[in-house]
């Protein structure tokens, strides 16, 4: 039975680019896997269809022979292309094409290992998180040891190849139709063993220490904002690089105001008096004080913003605003005389005195019918 052609098996172009062949394939071989279809006996014959094509267009020298001959190009009787079977030398790389799914490593990745992210929780005020400030911090962290300079040797010794990965850091596994890169179990990817280990850091290469960095906080940051400090982290293994420092930001609660993105609240406790016949009133703001004119009749509740008066923004130009909520405060430990006249108010008051509980008072009458 004659074969069919390479290019339509893949289903690509046959001025496809290597990239776009490897994605087809990728793509087939995943779909027909044997594994994945233990119930279709033609998906084993369709997998071994398009790893022949694949072998063929992904060589360039191949795909060259083929474009000008066809499968004649391979040897008599047309069948020369194929034959390369699954795994072994000249067979099908597994970690080549599905590394990046089964986190294998293709040829030539290095096996040193990045070191670990660190992250450190810092609690500051609101006044510092609205003016910026400079923190420092005391953290734990592995850092290169100084007895073996990180090669995890002792003095007067090395590391040496190890016997298992050929210094690869890879050991390739035969599991049914695939050839599966995996971490060498023996070096644990470093490609290296150690026979001598270093008596400071007991192989690792690393030492636990403490170390003093200076954090600087922009005016303007936001509770739970994260500062990146590149490589401030862990020490990495085998001269890999060190991690980064997360500092995640936490603003402590403030007795007087309350933030809200750039604008700040705040409480203003007043008297009747002086919500019924107006005044003016100091109000605390994160610059020092400012003065409120509080007009007559005011009522409970009511706001007043004053503009520019909040925390300017890390990405903006301008300040958020303060706003000051007026909460009427109820006198307590009232003299004798003072309840009197209180009462003699009551009585003198008029409906149009209380528009509110008058208003309130219809609505529930309406209510009850």
């Amino acid at each position: 039975m004659s074969k069919r052609d390479y290019y339509e098996i893949l289903g690509v172009n046959k001025d496809a680019s290597a990239d776009d062949i490897k994605k087809a394939y990728r793509k087939l071989a995943m779909k027909f896997h044997p594994d994945r279809n233990p119930d279709n006996p033609k998906a084993e014959e369709q997998f071994k269809e398009a790893k022949e094509a694949y072998e063929v267009l992904s060589d360039d020298q191949k795909r060259a022979a083929y474009d000008q001959y066809g499968h004649a190009a391979g040897g008599a009787g047309g069948g020369g292309f194929g034959g390369g079977g699954f795994g072994g030398a000249g067979g099908f790389d597994f970690g080549d094409i599905f590394g990046d799914i089964f986190g294998g490593a293709g040829r030539g990745r290095s096996h040193a290992q990045r070191g670990a992210d660190l992250r450190y929780n810092m609690e500051i005020t609101l006044e510092e998180a609205a003016r910026g400030a400079t923190k420092q911090v005391r953290i734990p962290t592995y850092e290169e040891c100084e007895t073996c300079h990180g090669s995890g040797a002792k003095p007067g010794t090395s590391p040496t190849t190890c016997q298992t990965c050929g210094g690869q850091g890879q050991v390739r596994m035969q599991q049914g139709f695939f050839s599966i890169q995996q971490t060498c179990p023996r070096c644990h990817g470093s490609g290296k063993t150690i026979s001598s280990p270093c008596g400071t850091c007991n192989g690792s290469g690393r030492e636990k220490h403490h170390k003093t960095l200076e954090i600087k906080i922009p005016a303007g940051i936001g509770d739970g904002m994260r500062l990146r400090h590149s490589g401030h982290g862990e020490a990495g293994m085998n001269g890999a690089p060190a991690g980064d420092l997360y500092v995640e930001i936490h603003i402590q609660h403030h007795s007087v105001f309350e933030r809200d993105g750039d604008d700040l609240h705040c409480e203003m406790p007043i008297s009747f008096t002086t919500a019924a016949l107006g005044g003016e009133i100091e109000i605390p703001t994160l610059d020092g004080t400012a003065r409120i004119k509080i007009p007559p009749e005011t009522q409970s509740g009511k706001i007043f913003r004053l503009r520019g008066k909040g925390i300017k923004g890390m990405r903006t130009n301008t300040h958020g605003d303060l706003n000051c909520h007026v909460v009427l405060e109820t006198p307590v430990k009232l003299t004798e005389r003072q309840k009197e006249l209180l009462r003699e108010f009551e009585a003198l008051s008029q409906k149009d005195n209380s528009p509110r509980a008058q208003s309130w008072m219809d609505k529930v009458k309406e209510f009850f019918g």
